[in-house]
């Protein structure tokens, strides 16, 4: 257990999870209120609760933490290092869960909850997937590049979200589902198994 608190302290979780907090705090706040998706193609009325598009900003905070500045060292160390990776993606699903969970004290749904969690594993896996191939620090990348489409573009002309707009169905839908697992295991493969870009290295030293 020490081990493992090194490890998430060495990526700044603490400071990742202060951040997400904050954030998940003021999502409790506003959870009754409902964010309007602008569509770009028709002129329809559609919106979703906050607490389903917040999960977004908690899994892009996260998603910064996956590597360390010290990675070098860790890759020499005696122990080997994927079972403790293995922890810390399991600690960064948990904790956005536990955020995302934070607007139910004040009356959301477990319909709300349901889409939100889903929501943060599919922009979670997203974000890992960033940070692999980007580096940390453009986790947010193709979360947003990914998000932006689906709020302007994502609803059809009957006023319902479009098969590809996978965030915006209701918890109830299976391919929704299966899609943020799916992206959610992808990223935790890419960074479990992966290393810190070299010029990644080079900026945090």
């Amino acid at each position: 257990m020490r081990t493992v608190l090194a490890f998430a302290r060495c990526r700044g979780l603490h400071r990742a999870a202060g951040v997400a907090l904050l954030v998940a705090l003021a999502a409790t706040a506003f959870s009754a209120q409902r964010v309007a998706v602008p569509q770009l193609r028709y002129l329809v009325d559609f919106s979703v609760p906050v607490a389903e598009v917040v999960p977004l900003a908690h899994a892009v905070v996260l998603a910064t933490t996956l590597f360390s500045p010290m990675a070098d060292l860790e890759e020499t160390a005696a122990q080997p290092m994927s079972r403790h990776r293995a922890a810390y993606l399991a600690v960064l699903l948990a904790l956005a869960a536990g955020l995302t969970a934070l607007p139910l004290l004040t009356g959301a749904t477990a319909e709300v909850f349901g889409a939100a969690a889903r929501n943060v594993v599919g922009y979670l896996g997203l974000g890992m997937i960033s940070a692999r191939l980007f580096g940390s620090g453009l986790a947010w990348l193709l979360p947003l590049a990914v998000f932006g489409p689906t709020l302007l573009l994502g609803v059809a002309a009957d006023n319902t979200p479009e098969p590809w707009a996978w965030s915006l169905h209701t918890a109830s839908s299976t391919p929704a589902a299966v899609v943020a697992v799916l992206l959610w295991l992808t990223g935790a493969a890419a960074a479990a198994t992966g290393r810190p870009r070299q010029t990644e290295r080079a900026e945090r030293h």
